[in-house]
């Protein structure tokens, strides 16, 4: 899997503002340097979240409720989260709609952790 380090994360950022022709304002480096060690974090040994999948929920989750952009937190979770499930060679099939409301009912705290990877696996192709 490939380890979404706070370089990848800024440049995506940079090229969601640009998509979305909106500023690029401060980032709370600190607190994006946080969220990725935890998504990453192991103790005695082994992982915290141990897939593919689990990592994309918990890097969607943490992006979007922590406000660590100035703008898109919510547009920017969901794109790393999807981002790093692409890459990891998860395959998914849903609408733009299934995002949106995806994207929606974590910012509002309706969906958490758990709720998130069952959407995932919900869209996974097998």
């Amino acid at each position: 899997m490939i380890k979404f380090d706070k370089e990848k994360v800024l440049l995506l950022y940079q090229i969601l503002s640009q998509e979305i022709s909106e500023a690029v304002g401060e980032t709370d480096l600190e607190l994006l340097d946080s969220i990725l060690e935890n998504t990453y974090a192991e103790s005695e040994g082994e992982e915290l979240y141990k897939t593919k999948e689990e990592k994309a929920a918990a890097l969607g989750l943490l992006l979007i409720t922590n406000r660590t952009f100035a703008c898109v937190n919510t547009r920017m979770g969901l794109y790393v989260m999807l981002t790093s499930l692409e890459v990891g060679g998860i395959r998914m099939t849903f609408s733009n709609d299934d995002v949106v409301k995806l994207g929606r009912s974590v910012e509002i705290g309706k969906m958490q952790y758990d709720d998130i990877l069952k959407w995932i696996k919900r869209f996974e192709m097998e």
